[in-house]
């Protein structure tokens, strides 16, 4: 089988295991919900990043700020050079959420854990309940990224190209949430958008068809037949989104890094700002 396109960007749970010690590796749990997660047990030595508090602005409906990051990163011990292990719940949602923010912001010594959470636990491997003391470090996060993320406006603008087949617009979400029927994921059943659809021209290809059973990731040539299939080539821009931008941002990763598309950006806004406006074309 052919390598992902960027195969440094992933690790297995051996070596995790063989790195715990390591000081220049921090491991970072990210979680929608700590309490059932990380409070619970979590990889030893890993510090937690709560999705809600640390990766998301407290006030208004946006990301953290660079100067966020810098922050968060300096509280957890990392530095420049420290390689920084991501996993978490649900697969990775939040994990790769968090990869892409921090990616958007300068950050370049990122891996995701292969099957998260679910994996290392399915496992028995070890778990710890202590959280880690680390001494300050000296993380600079840089501006960000324009070419890794889009918004409304950029969104809006687009819709001619995805029309023409220019661009192409990934729906990530499940077939209910796609076509309308449903407003909400089942994981979040009350938390909805005041209107079901899809944004026009997007191809729905939900996030969870690249992952196997177990959390890992299908080989790279079953990700490209997938893809592939439904008509996102490898030279067309592709901007992802799904509800909240957690979903999508694991597409993302998967587009970006596995597959080695050059040109894919994430709608994070996604649907509950597009479901939610008024006049906005949407269909079912």
């Amino acid at each position: 089988m052919a390598a992902y396109a960027h195969p440094e960007v992933l690790v297995e749970n051996d070596w995790l295991a063989s790195h715990l010690n390591d000081p220049k590796v921090r491991v970072v749990e990210v979680d929608y919900d700590p309490t059932a997660n990380y409070d619970l047990g979590h990889i030893p030595g890993s510090v937690l990043f709560d999705w809600r508090k640390d990766i998301n602005d407290p006030v208004r409906r946006d990301i953290v700020s660079s100067e966020g990051v810098t922050e968060l990163f300096r509280r957890a011990g990392i530095d420049d050079d420290t390689t920084v292990v991501l996993y978490g719940d649900f697969n990775n949602w939040f994990a790769a959420f968090a990869f892409w923010v921090f990616t958007y912001y300068g950050a370049r010594n990122l891996k995701l854990l292969n099957g998260g959470r679910k994996k290392w636990i399915a496992e028995d491997r070890a778990i710890a309940k202590d959280v880690p003391k680390t001494a300050k470090g000296k993380f600079q996060s840089h501006p960000a990224d324009p070419k890794l993320r889009v918004f409304l406006d950029d969104v809006r603008a687009a819709l001619p190209q995805v029309k023409a087949g220019k661009t192409n617009l990934v729906d990530v979400r499940g077939p209910k949430e796609f076509s309308g029927e449903i407003t909400a994921p089942p994981e979040y059943p009350t938390e909805h958008a005041q209107r079901g659809g899809h944004i026009p021209g997007a191809k729905n290809i939900p996030w969870a068809q690249a992952v196997r059973d177990d959390g890992t990731f299908k080989s790279r040539e079953e990700l490209d037949e997938l893809y592939r299939s439904k008509g996102v080539a490898h030279d067309v821009p592709v901007i992802t989104y799904c509800r909240i931008g957690e979903r999508s941002s694991h597409t993302w990763f998967v587009l970006r890094y596995l597959l080695g598309y050059p040109d894919v950006r994430n709608y994070d806004g996604s649907w509950t700002e597009w479901g939610n406006l008024v006049r906005t074309p949407i269909e079912k």
